[in-house]
């Protein structure tokens, strides 16, 4: 089952541990298939893979246990996940991936998602591809050599991919907005792409706000009043970011899912004071950013942040019927559009609505 136990089972820190023979090297993980003799027909289906290495991870503070047959997979879990301790009660999801010898030295190109009501699939090639099962959470991860040592093509492609996927079916619904918080009041910055939220919160960030999100927010299910939580420990930015914050000038870019270039940088090597991963959601402002814009706040009609969002999820069926559900709780939030085409105009703007909430 991919609930395997209750948190208080678990341990607080990322940890692998094997569960076969504590000498089984890496080696025979992976040739477990391969080395089998007679091979069986049923053996293609790879449906039998020994995974004997295994890590618990905290993302978004839930617990998410990691079964595999490669450490480079629990080595890119920690890269993503491994800076979140422990911190909410919930069943642990599994996230199975197997490793393999088969496909060739070059990496995958990036996969194709397509869902059926509570079926998910990410496929990037005959080697490599994900199936989910979002109302049971059961899925399996199949990859080659290639892509499970390349770090940032598991993360972005694979691995973040499944497990948010898998939490936001259980616990979570994902917002396209970043999150700052004021004297303890919670903004969502809203908005189409290019919009400027990620900017934004970070100029925001700069001038003193505290800062949880750039450009997705997770807003609990159960929390009243609404709270979201979000990845506090990062920032990723547009390339044209580098042209507004001198200190991203030197920053290499990543390539990400989409294949859309970013800037990723540790909000601990940036001049950010105040940070936290959860905030209440207060306001929500969405933006609209233009070259010959006078800063201007307007109000939005009661409801507009619970259409809008319903229209960005990216789920289908009954779990898309339970995000819809679920979003009804933004619908008293005060909804505001903020048009403007400077940041510290913006910033400004945004000061003055938490004053006068």
């Amino acid at each position: 089952m991919p609930i395997v136990r209750s948190p208080s089972d678990s341990t607080t820190e990322w940890e692998i541990a094997r569960v076969m023979d504590t000498e089984l090297t890496q080696e025979k993980a992976l040739g477990t298939i391969e080395a089998r003799a007679p091979r069986r027909p049923q053996d293609a289906l790879l449906c039998n893979m020994e995974l004997p290495l295994r890590g618990m991870f905290y993302p978004l503070g839930y617990p998410v246990e990691i079964v595999t047959n490669d450490a480079a997979v629990l080595e890119g879990a920690n890269y993503s996940f491994g800076h979140i301790r422990s911190s909410r009660s919930s069943a642990i999801l599994q996230v199975r991936i197997g490793v393999s010898h088969e496909g060739g030295p070059d990496c995958p190109p990036e996969p194709t998602r397509r869902a059926y009501n509570h079926l998910f699939s990410l496929v990037a090639d005959v080697n490599n591809q994900a199936l989910l099962d979002l109302s049971t959470y059961t899925n399996f991860t199949w990859l080659t050599r290639a892509a499970a040592h390349n770090r940032t093509y598991l993360r972005y492609n694979f691995l973040e991919k499944v497990v948010y996927l898998l939490l936001g079916a259980s616990v979570v619904t994902d917002l396209h907005a970043a999150c700052v918080s004021k004297k303890g009041k919670g903004i969502l910055l809203c908005g189409d792409s290019g919009a400027g939220k990620s900017t934004l919160a970070y100029a925001c960030a700069r001038a003193g706000w505290t800062y949880t999100s750039d450009d997705t927010s997770y807003l609990i299910n159960d929390s009243a009043p609404p709270r979201v939580i979000g990845h506090s420990h990062r920032a990723r930015f547009r390339p044209s970011a580098k042209s507004l914050f001198p200190e991203l000038e030197h920053r290499s870019l990543t390539p990400r899912l989409e294949g859309k270039p970013s800037l990723e940088v540790p909000i601990s090597d940036l001049p950010v004071s105040s940070t936290a991963t959860e905030a209440t959601v207060d306001s929500i402002v969405y933006l609209h950013r233009f070259p010959s814009a006078e800063t201007n706040l307007v109000r939005l009609p009661k409801g507009t942040a619970t259409q809008r969002a319903c229209r960005e999820l990216y789920s289908a069926g009954d779990v898309r019927a339970k995000h819809e559900s679920i979003l009804e709780v933004l619908s008293d939030i005060p909804t505001y559009e903020l048009q403007y085409c400077d940041l510290t105009q913006g910033e400004q703007a945004l000061s003055l609505l938490v004053r006068s909430e």
